[in-house]
């Protein structure tokens, strides 16, 4: 493997993406920027190639004691989705932006579907652990090996 940065990898996992998903007036695409102090969301018409709502933890509105955690996320995913319906915008196409969806890009996403973007997709919830069922008979003593004599 060439000796590249994890920033050049994610701006070509980016730009792998952005290849596939496009937002257009009916269903703009929701960006998502996070560095390590802040995390930014747009909602982006590519069509028009204008940004129709933003959010971000730079805002004062916004700004918590640090915007780089799991809550500064949960804000931005709800201010952004309250701000996309003000304006009529009750559909996005979701643009992780090459990082993984896990911790802050997750929370984003899952505070935006909760307050009401997306409506048709399911808001995660954890599932409760499935305990075994006590029909279950388990061997109490453990079978003995046989050695094969060659």
């Amino acid at each position: 493997m060439a000796n590249t940065s994890r920033a050049e990898i994610r701006t070509a996992i980016h730009q792998r993406i952005r290849r596939k998903v496009k937002g257009d007036t009916e269903r703009p695409r929701l960006a998502i920027y996070r560095s390590l102090n802040h995390i930014y969301a747009q909602v982006i018409d590519d069509r028009r190639g204008q940004t129709l709502v933003s959010a971000s933890t730079t805002e004062k509105d916004l700004r918590g004691n640090s915007g780089g955690n799991l809550e500064a996320a949960r804000r931005i995913g709800q201010t952004i989705a309250e701000r996309a319906i003000a304006k009529g915008i009750e559909s996005v196409v979701f643009d992780r932006g090459g990082y993984l969806y896990h911790g802050r890009v997750k929370a984003l996403t899952d505070a935006a579907r909760a307050a009401g973007l997306n409506k048709n997709e399911a808001v995660a919830e954890p599932e409760p652990e499935a305990a075994p069922p006590a029909d279950a008979e388990q061997p109490s003593e453990k079978k003995s090996k046989k050695k094969k004599k060659e």
